[in-house]
């Protein structure tokens, strides 16, 4: 995820290291995965636990360090259940599979041909999306719908409904051709995984269970769990190792919604390599074919599989984040050698997994993170520090008090508390970064530095204010109707205002969806960045414009559609 500095400062909370390591031999010992382990967790503070699964033909291993979560004395292992997000995209690259093995379905069948008929999907230039445009993320579609709009932002899949993808993509537009580029899309592996689903007449867990964990001998591998698995369910964690909530995606289910154990992906590794004998044999080698390039040269994709060839070694491979895990599930078939890596932290391990199947791909360094110990200052000091710091032209720090807390939002994020652990240095806790607080000889705070990986960005104080923390007021929502349609701000810059229930959503081109919240009947405001939008009315109260209020700019966007 190459960015300019606006980019490189926002993701302030999930920046990786660089990696090194020189090329070892080949995969080191059990204790040396247990020390790469131990270090992720204990000095780099990357992860909670750890499970490794090693398979080749002698056998299989587990190598596992650390704890189902921060506050338990119980450790992880080879059967702890972990969830393993887009992991599950292979399992249904292999559904698909099967089904072209039982005749049920043609890889170039029109996914219209297995949807209702009153979703309308679009063509381009007499082309039609097909099943398997789906699974090598080829088909045009976003990586997400323009209508993904969670409540919780915490558990985003679950309030995403069929009817809202089904009305999404009857309303799209493809940008370009279909097959044309590698595009990686959860709604189009989702949209995969609903329409297999739908075809065989069940549930998505159902099918997974039944085509797949049956034959494989697979029995941790579920959905929804069930008592005795729910109780091996290690806690998932954010980056900075706080627990967070489990994800459930109902309907795009296909696209992550899998929960495992190691000992299961083990078994579905096995299966692939052909070590274990199974009815999916002949469904596993379509699935792992090569069938398009993948957005780089060393990288290509069979029916979700992505293929990396490099240091002349051939990897099929895959990986999985939710917003407390990371999976990575590989194999190299000339080797018969296969790896799974499980982590209850949403910090990546993939540089594991490569690492393990082939040496020559490094390590990631981390800096080591340390146990930093907050003091309390009184709310008259944190009132020192409180104000508008600029970055660049148009990003800004803006701190604020809030009570004994001193809290700091970075453009386009939300308000982080910062802790002191002297009277000018504070830290992070949801990310390994510091901010530490320049003063005058008189004691007036007159600019701040952003430490993180290595990097110092200073920004210079330029007001003791931040910006008004706004109210939303209550509104009855059917005065949002007028509100909703296109507004041209710029060429091929367009404002989408939807209404989603008692909620008013705006998107920008290129931008993801975001609430928008009610100050007066036409005054509106953002609570992730210090925007506004207002609406303007004709005589007749017909809604012509929106005016967009932002770093003391203030461009109009007529009403187009």
């Amino acid at each position: 995820m190459k960015r300019p500095i606006r980019k490189l400062i926002v993701a302030l909370l999930f920046l990786w290291a660089v990696p090194i390591l020189d090329a070892g031999e080949n995969t080191p010992a059990d204790a040396a995965i247990e020390g790469i382990l131990r270090e992720r967790i204990d000095a780099a503070k990357q992860g909670v636990g750890i499970v490794v699964g090693l398979v080749d033909e002698k056998g299989q291993q587990i190598i596992c360090f650390g704890k189902l979560s921060r506050d338990s004395d119980r450790m992880v292992d080879g059967n702890t259940v972990f969830e393993i997000g887009s992991a599950t995209k292979v399992f249904s690259g292999l559904l698909l599979a099967d089904e072209v093995e039982r005749g049920e379905m043609k890889l170039d069948d029109p996914i219209s041909k297995y949807l209702p008929p009153a979703v309308k999907v679009s063509t381009r230039n007499g082309r039609q999306i097909t099943l398997l445009d789906l699974a090598t993320h080829a088909s045009g579609l976003p990586r997400m719908p323009d209508n993904f709009a969670p409540r919780d932002a915490n558990n985003p899949y679950a309030d995403y409904t069929v009817e809202q993808m089904y009305a999404f993509i009857s309303g799209y537009t493809l940008p370009r051709d279909i097959g044309a580029a590698y595009e990686y899309s959860n709604l189009g592996a989702g949209l995969l995984g609903h329409i297999i689903a739908r075809k065989a007449g069940a549930d998505y867990e159902s099918l997974v269970r039944e085509r797949i964990c049956g034959p494989l001998g697979m029995t941790n591998t579920q959905v929804v769990l069930s008592p005795a698995l729910k109780a091996r369910l290690a806690t998932g964690h954010n980056p900075a190792r706080e627990p967070v909530p489990n994800w459930t995606l109902p309907t795009l289910a296909g696209a992550g919604a899998l929960r495992s154990t190691a000992n299961d992906m083990l078994k579905f590794i096995a299966g692939n390599l052909g070590l274990t004998q199974s009815t999916l044999q002949p469904a596993m080698q379509l699935a792992q074919a090569p069938r398009r390039s993948a957005g780089a040269p060393e990288m290509q994709i069979g029916l979700c599989w992505h293929i990396l060839n490099k240091f002349g070694t051939e990897l099929i491979w895959h990986n999985g984040g939710t917003g407390g895990y990371h999976a990575f599930i590989g194999f190299d078939k000339k080797q018969h050698r296969g790896v799974v890596v499980l982590a209850n932290s949403a910090n990546s391990i993939d540089d594991i997994g490569l690492h393990l199947l082939e040496s020559r791909f490094p390590l990631a360094h981390f800096e080591p993170m340390k146990d930093r110990v907050a003091i309390n200052l009184k709310p008259e000091t944190l009132d020192r520090y409180v104000g508008r710091y600029a970055v660049t032209s148009n990003i800004f720090f803006n701190l604020r008090r809030d009570g004994g807390k001193l809290m700091a939002q970075l453009t386009g994020q939300q308000y982080c508390e910062i802790f002191p652990e002297s009277e000018t240095d504070f830290f992070y806790k949801v990310a390994n970064a510091q901010i530490t607080f320049s003063t005058s000889a008189g004691g007036k705070v007159q600019s701040l530095v952003l430490h993180q990986n290595g990097l110092n960005q200073a920004a210079k104080k330029i007001s003791d204010k931040p910006p008004e923390i706004r109210r939303a007021v209550k509104l009855d929502p059917g005065l949002y109707d007028a509100y909703v349609g296109e507004y041209q701000l710029a060429p091929g810059a367009v404002f989408t205002i939807l209404r989603d229930g008692n909620r008013l959503l705006a998107r920008l081109t290129g931008q993801g969806v975001l609430e928008i919240f009610p100050e007066s009947e036409t005054e509106f405001f953002y609570d992730v960045v210090d925007a506004q939008i207002i609406f303007v009315k004709d005589k007749q109260g017909k809604v012509t414009d929106l005016i967009l209020h932002q770093n003391g700019q203030n461009p109009k966007a007529p009403k187009i559609k």
